[in-house]
């Protein structure tokens, strides 16, 4: 079997190479096996999620311990996910067996930038209606209005099967509020400089 290189060797390879990418390539490049990774995700959900339709949604993270790695990571929610930057959201319908990209937002900068822009080029056009619609507190609307559906937001859909939620286990959690730190307990005597 061929030993395949971690992430961490990748990395710096990555940064020792000096050569220019152009940017629409690269961005190319990361879209290739995105479907293949959605449908993975539909067959991993499809039998645990019990409605009619549900949400796939992928998130770009950097990885916090290797720099320059960015991290693709799939799950699915039975409801619209709360939007944030560097988020991809597609339904799935189990009737058709049918996958709609709902929405997909980049970095914040370019969503902030996108949304204070009067106008922009029509291939950015959906993208400040995203930003805007983001922007404006009216989101879950919005993506409604365009695509057609009813889809519940997190919140709506956790209030609307509240009693069917708790009589599968899920009990609701009385919280209290922690206490604050008493920083006047700290004696001189009691910090040991290493």
């Amino acid at each position: 079997m061929k030993k395949r290189k971690t992430a961490g060797e990748l990395s710096i390879k990555a940064r020792s190479d000096s050569t220019v990418y152009d940017s629409l390539e690269v961005g190319h490049a990361l879209t290739v096996d995105i479907l293949a990774q959605i449908r993975l995700c539909i067959e991993s959900h499809h039998a645990k999620i019990d409605e009619p339709e549900f949400c796939v949604v992928m998130v770009l993270a950097d990885d916090p311990l290797i720099k320059g790695v960015l991290r693709r990571k799939f799950y699915a929610w039975p409801y619209l996910p709360k939007p944030r930057p560097r988020q991809s959201c597609f339904l799935y319908r189990k009737l058709d067996d049918s996958v709609i990209r709902l929405w997909v937002l980049p970095d914040a900068l370019s969503m902030a930038t996108a949304s204070e822009m009067v106008s922009v080029s029509p291939q950015w056009q959906t993208m400040k209606q995203w930003s805007d619609a983001f922007f404006a507190g009216k989101f879950f609307e919005f993506i409604r209005d365009q695509h057609h559906i009813t889809m519940p937001s997190e919140s709506e859909y956790l209030n609307t099967n509240r009693e069917k939620l708790i009589k599968a286990g899920c009990q609701e959690v009385k919280t209290l509020f922690s206490e604050a730190f008493d920083f006047s307990k700290i004696t001189t005597k009691q910090v040991v400089n290493a």
